[in-house]
């Protein structure tokens, strides 16, 4: 990857990650690492566990220091100006036990600069969102976990960040509550908040990641468009609805069915194109077609493949096609 080091190209980024390693004596947690994070955007961070991901929102954070590269969030090197900007819910949840939860709201409100009058406002209105309302007495120990995970996230939205990063903000909770946070993500993202995400939950990220790093043994291994990401693992196939013998349809070498009784999957032939069989497909009149897309895997494919003994080539591969485009 090129990376700048003018101010601009920092100033143009939430995060702007060069070349960054951690080692825990022996051990390499994370290895020459870049990538950025551009404003307003939904990032993901993925990979299997232990793969160096916590590590690194960490370094973003300044828990831990890197040992070589550089790091600046929101335009510089991270203050303490900059860290009332930040929104962090780490996947260790860590709540007072037995401190009431407005209480607590308005305590970590304040340690965020905000006035007891202003969080005040802000938590009984995110907690009626939350439908929290009836447990502004209630003690955190009296909540259930995903009560107490609504309540965490609550605590982290709260001073209205301008970047939040967020790991495993899904875990523990159904799909309703799974829902409002994804709807809140949403509108966070569209009044400009730069949001970082690290999950396990692959259909999150496709369904609402802009662009992802993944890593795994402490290097990376992809990073780009997620769109871009899942169409560099497109197979020599089309995924096909409708009606019509398709084994003898020309350029198909094989039929495969599909993940639904009334889709089949076709495996191209060399020297065939996806164009070539749709163009065939449009001009017989013995077929019709409903639908017709490209066999893209889905990004739990692409993480196995990746995770599971390809990881090596896999950025390689990537960036290969890019250049080829």
């Amino acid at each position: 990857m090129t990376t700048n080091n003018s101010n601009s190209s920092v100033a143009d980024h939430a995060i702007f990650v060069q070349a960054i390693t951690k080692r825990f004596g022996n051990f390499t947690a994370v290895d020459h690492v870049n990538f950025e994070v551009n404003r307003g955007e939904i990032f993901s961070l993925l990979g299997p566990n232990g793969a160096g991901k916590t590590t690194i929102i960490r370094m973003i954070l300044d828990i831990l220091r890197p040992d070589d590269g550089q790091i600046q969030v929101l335009g510089g090197a991270l203050t303490d100006a900059t860290k009332d900007r930040i929104g962090y819910l780490p996947e260790e949840r860590g709540l007072y036990k037995n401190v009431k939860v407005l209480e607590m709201l308005i305590y970590l409100g304040q340690l965020k600069g905000m006035s007891t009058h202003d969080v005040r406002v802000r938590a009984l209105d995110l907690l009626e969102r939350f439908g929290l309302s009836d447990n502004t007495k209630s003690k955190i120990s009296q909540l259930s976990k995903g009560m107490q995970q609504k309540v965490q996230t609550i605590a982290t939205i709260l001073h209205k960040p301008d970047l939040l990063i967020i790991d495993e903000p899904f875990s523990g909770l159904d799909p309703v509550n799974t829902q409002l946070i994804q709807d809140l993500l949403y509108e966070m993202k569209a009044e400009g908040v730069t949001i970082v995400m690290s999950t396990h939950q692959m259909h999150q990220v496709e369904e609402m990641a802009d662009r992802l790093l993944m890593i795994n043994k402490g290097q990376r291994v992809l990073y780009g468009p997620v769109k871009e990401v899942r169409q560099t693992y497109a197979q020599n196939a089309v995924i096909v609805e409708g009606e019509g013998n398709w084994t003898t349809v020309p350029g198909v070498k094989e039929v495969l069915a599909g993940r639904n009784g009334h889709e089949a999957k076709l495996m191209l032939a060399p020297g065939f194109t996806p164009d070539d069989v749709m163009q065939i497909l449009a001009s017989r009149k013995d077929y019709a077609v409903r639908r017709f897309e490209l066999a893209v895997p889905s990004l739990n494919e692409i993480f196995i493949q990746v995770v599971g003994g390809n990881g090596s080539r896999a950025e390689a591969r990537y960036n290969d096609v890019r250049a080829a485009d």
